[in-house]
């Protein structure tokens, strides 16, 4: 693959566009097309003999799909990645790989639902503990730490709050103690968050999200900090099966290309509509981390090259029917559980009863915004719509 994906002097926009390409495999086309196979086959036995894991079989990957893993984990600058099925299974698979029976994870308390869930049923069963700790923690975490930790999990911003976390503060702490840090860095990609510059030793992404970027594939990757990391998840990776679709690879390469030029059109129309909202009288605060003034904004000024379209708002005390009436009218925000394409969507959140620690009250009537790439006028228009019918029905 060309040197010009890896150069130092290049500007991020640029090393987007070339990394993953290779002209021997894409038989000197731009893009490298979905190699769909299952069986390889040899003349020789010694051939055959020699043939080791990804070249012996389909199921370890085509040239599409390793192109992928090449381009993610040289945007991240990891040793390598491997792309899962899914966000979730590379999250679990993640975890998987770095517990045993009897060992203890401290899990973010701001953590995507599902993964909330994998822990208080699939790790239980295999006896690994967790204890949910606050976002806001930073480098506290090693007073959390006990003598079978093996894994901090990190998520910043936090999932439906926007917790911003103090990652290198939380890796420092858990190195010193042993621990591994894992971090869902979805919501940054490798272009606004460097994770593993950071100290993180797995970067996990639901691909589904920015990377693909049109709503239209499932995929998760796993990027390794080292070499001996990156072989010890691999193996696991490989014992349960995981395998992707060269069509989705190639859905994901194609995303990529445009990921640096979306989420700076993402990030503009997300602060134009977070303002907005911010200035709204049925508003209560924004959870946008972008903004000035907003909770985390200082961390992710620090640490963060950028943001994204996800953010919350949480609104003044409303009935569940002005919520209704609000979100059924939606022209253009339309309702969906997913994020990261071009489309803006809207989703309510529930109040952090099942949480240790939240900036909702149980109560609290909060909404998960995605902005899209629509002109930003007129996705206000539609929310000032919304929120006439919120008012009107309260």
């Amino acid at each position: 693959m060309s040197d010009v994906s890896t150069a130092v002097d290049l500007h991020v926009e640029t090393r987007v566009t070339h990394v993953g390409r290779d002209a021997k495999l894409s038989n000197g086309l731009v893009n490298i097309p979905p190699y769909r196979g299952s069986t390889v086959l040899f003349d020789e036995v010694a051939e055959l003999k020699k043939a080791s894991g990804h070249r012996a079989y389909g199921r370890w990957g085509s040239p599409t799909s390793r192109a992928l893993e090449a381009a993610l984990a040289q945007l991240e600058g990891g040793a390598n990645a491997m792309l899962t099925p899914s966000g979730l299974s590379a999250i679990t698979t993640a975890l998987l790989a770095s517990v045993k029976p009897g060992d203890h994870v401290l899990m973010v308390d701001s953590v995507y639902p599902p993964v909330r869930s994998f822990c208080d049923t699939v790790l239980k069963r295999l006896d690994i503990s967790t204890t949910y700790y606050p976002p806001q923690v930073g480098a506290g975490i090693g007073a959390l730490m006990q003598p079978n930790t093996t894994v901090v999990y990190t998520e910043s911003p936090g999932s439906g709050t926007f917790e911003v976390q103090d990652i290198p503060a939380i890796c420092a702490a858990a190195h010193a103690a042993g621990a591994r840090v894992l971090m869902d860095n979805t919501w940054g990609t490798a272009l606004l968050f460097p994770a593993l510059q950071h100290g993180v030793d797995l970067s996990i992404h639901s691909l589904t999200k920015y990377v693909v970027g049109h709503s239209d594939a499932l995929l998760g990757v796993i990027v390794a900090r080292t070499r001996e990391l990156y072989l010890e998840v691999r193996a696991f990776h490989g014992a349960l099966g995981l395998t992707v679709s060269p069509d989705d690879a190639f859905l994901g390469l194609r995303g990529l290309r445009t990921l640096a030029l979306r989420l700076r059109q993402h990030q503009e129309n997300a602060t134009t509509v977070a303002q907005w909202l911010l200035e709204q009288p049925q508003v209560r605060t924004v959870l946008y981390p972008a903004l000035p003034g907003a909770p985390g904004h200082e961390l992710w000024k620090r640490d963060f090259n950028g943001a994204s379209g996800l953010f919350a708002v949480v609104l003044r005390p409303a009935s569940e029917a002005a919520v209704s009436a609000m979100l059924d009218g939606m022209r253009l925000f339309k309702m969906g559980f997913s994020w990261g394409g071009f489309e803006s969507l809207v989703v309510p959140v529930k109040g952090g009863s099942h949480r240790v620690s939240s900036p909702l009250a149980a109560g609290d009537v909060c909404l998960r915004i995605h902005v899209g790439l629509e002109n930003p006028q007129d996705l206000i228009a539609d929310l000032r719509s919304g929120l006439q019918r919120l008012a009107a029905t309260a």
